[in-house]
């Protein structure tokens, strides 16, 4: 196993121990701080407690299943990243995962290299690329046409008007943002705001495109354009204008 260079904080809410020993363990041989609770209730006091950067949930929690925890760390504005532990692994489930708040899944049984993959994959992403200004300093801030992306207070505004999103929607928004008018493809969206490749299901993309549009494209002009048989681009409409994005 490879050690990571900084030492991340994980949290593991696993009920059974003998799968919540293996995964701290094994966190901890590849350089990361671990801590764990068996019960979604102990998961969302130990979070208050050990401020985890990324949340290992198992699914089926004796009292609060892992949807309800991460429901409830959403609702208090806790943006911690969430990958779901579960032998549930049908595209319903993975997708009612997701609209709670979760940002990836492993099915059971797992192998330890593929969590920590997907681990990396997420920690990596919750870093976005992103642009530059003058000085060669990433900007925090993203614009295009009336939307603005505040990284650094994880706030989206269009015309002036607060949007909320969840920590999937803003990263994809992020990604379309850091490209506009550039056409990007399902897998590359895939790959650059789930990371690894989410089991190569693509219709998630889909799912997620179709959220944002509801909330960013509520006013004119839409920014948001399927290029059908190719992919997704943030754009103003054709002939539209005139705007500048920075």
């Amino acid at each position: 196993m490879t050690e990571q260079p900084a030492a991340h904080r994980i949290l593991v809410v696993e009920d059974d121990p003998g799968i919540r020993t293996l995964l701290e363990s094994a966190l901890r041989l590849s350089g990361f701080q671990a801590s764990s609770a068996a019960t979604g209730r102990d998961g969302l006091l130990e979070v208050e407690r050990f401020r985890p950067e990324l949340l290992l949930l198992d699914v089926m929690l004796p009292d609060l299943d892992g949807f309800e925890v991460t429901r409830s760390l959403r609702a208090a504005g806790v943006r911690t990243p969430v990958l779901f532990l579960t032998a549930r692994t049908e595209v319903d489930d993975r997708l009612t995962g997701l609209k709670a708040g979760g940002d990836d899944y492993v099915g059971k049984p797992f192998s330890i290299e593929e969590v920590l993959l997907r681990i990396n994959a997420i920690l990596r992403r919750t870093q976005p690329e992103g642009s530059y200004d003058g000085d060669g300093k990433r900007s925090e801030v993203l614009r295009y046409a009336d939307l603005e992306l505040d990284e650094a207070a994880h706030e989206v505004h269009r015309a002036g008007r607060y949007i909320p999103l969840s920590p999937t929607e803003f990263r994809l928004l992020a990604f379309l943002m850091d490209n506009p008018n550039r056409v990007l493809s399902k897998n590359r969206i895939l790959e650059r705001v789930w990371g690894y490749d989410f089991a190569g299901d693509s219709r998630i993309v889909e799912t997620y495109v179709k959220y944002l549009r509801r909330k960013i494209d509520d006013v004119d002009p839409p920014l948001i354009h399927t290029e059908r048989g190719v992919g997704y681009c943030l754009r103003l409409p054709r002939g539209h204008g005139p705007w500048t994005d920075g």
